[in-house]
């Protein structure tokens, strides 16, 4: 990511709005089709297994970076990156399996852990690649990349093991459908959230650093200033996937939602009113740590009403709803700061505030909370 403008420029991509197109159309495409094909692969898995459907992702994703580093074409790398959201998958899958394998008291806090890695790869990855690109090149980075997926193939087949499945149906015997899933107990709702939550979270990325320089930060200590909010929104936002198991013994996830979101407005209204450097990192963190804890705290509020045979569909339509929100989030905040960049802010704070209220008051309250429910008794 850090240097794919570069790689179209040597591609022979040299109008810089052109190579702003290919970037943002290479960059969006991946998880566009990710988020379409989710449910879809998470049904296979259902049938056949999530070990051996996110080995299919890995090996073909060795093969694509590989790829990668000998295209001559820009159209190359956006086809490339296209295949590569039809055969990923792995994120929704990933997240199925880590919560089919906790015990049930457990299960907030192996799906935080899940995400707090999943959060982690993306602000360690550009800084890698960027470290990589002059020291081998543009190309082999690519390989590079590769190999990192060869070590998660060899972790994930040699050290993962999975029980047998059996194929969704219903008590008629037929197979059930997706429109059956959706229908589950605040299932509509939680996708709503975690798409919400992410357009919000996702938004902060493309105008920060021009909200920095607008409220008076010279050019020089802007990036820095940029570099150190983002990687305190990543911190704290994995921070707050391993709080939710904690509040979750407590509360109920409709108290833990709501609140978290509301408290997350409350900060991230403080940011949009602030200028000091202290008061912008305080309230950016809480904004972080309570996105965080929300997103979890909405998968465990999801894996609370998903039957165990349809468990990697149901992930799959959870994680679709996020991969949507992480592809629309950069071109509606862009659309928005053509117009103000602090009306992204306000927008992000009407939009929690929102969220805050609709869980609130729709959500069907699940007694006990999630993490403390003993487990059923057969028979």
């Amino acid at each position: 990511m850090p240097f794919l403008p570069l790689y179209f420029r040597e591609l022979g991509v040299t109008e810089t709005g052109d190579i702003a197109l290919w970037t943002g159309m290479t960059l969006g495409i991946s998880p566009a089709i990710a988020a379409l094909t989710a449910p879809l692969w998470g049904r296979v898995g259902d049938r056949f297994g999530n070990k051996l459907l996110v080995q299919r992702s890995l090996v073909s994703f060795i093969a694509v970076m590989i790829a990668m580093a000998y295209v001559t074409r820009a159209w190359h790398l956006f086809a490339l990156r296209a295949l590569q959201g039809f055969f990923a998958g792995y994120g929704p899958l990933t997240l199925s399996m880590a919560a089919l394998s906790a015990p049930r008291e457990k299960v907030a806090s192996a799906i935080g852990t899940v995400q707090t890695a999943q959060r982690m790869g993306p602000t360690l990855g550009p800084v890698i690649g960027g470290v990589l690109a002059p020291v081998v090149g543009l190309r082999n980075t690519f390989i590079a990349a590769s190999g990192f997926y060869v070590v998660a193939l060899i972790l994930v087949t040699f050290l993962f093991r999975e029980p047998p499945r059996q194929a969704a149906r219903k008590t008629d015997g037929s197979r059930m459908s997706f429109a059956s899933i959706l229908a589950f107990e605040n299932f509509l709702l939680v996708m709503l959230l975690i798409f919400g939550l992410q357009l919000v979270d996702r938004s902060f990325g493309p105008i920060l650093p021009l909200y920095l320089g607008e409220i008076g930060y010279t050019a020089d200590r802007v990036p820095i200033m940029a570099g150190i909010l983002f990687s305190i929104l990543a911190f704290t936002g994995a921070l707050g996937n391993q709080l939710s198991s904690l509040l979750l013994r407590r509360h109920s996830p409709r108290v833990v939602i709501a609140w978290s979101v509301l408290l997350g407005a409350a900060a991230l209204a403080i940011f949009t009113v602030s200028d000091a450097v202290w008061t912008l990192s305080a309230s950016l963190a809480v904004v972080g740590l309570c996105i965080g804890t929300s997103i979890t705290t909405a998968y465990a509020a999801g894996n609370a009403v998903i039957p165990h045979e349809v468990h990697s569909t149901a992930f799959g339509f959870l994680t679709g709803a996020a991969l949507i929100g992480i592809a629309l989030s950069p071109v509606l905040s862009g659309l928005v700061a053509a117009r103000s960049i602090r009306a992204v802010f306000v927008a992000g704070i009407v939009a929690l505030i929102i969220l805050a209220i609709v869980v609130r008051k729709v959500m069907v309250e699940r007694n006990p909370p999630v993490e403390s429910a003993p487990p059923m008794e057969e028979g």
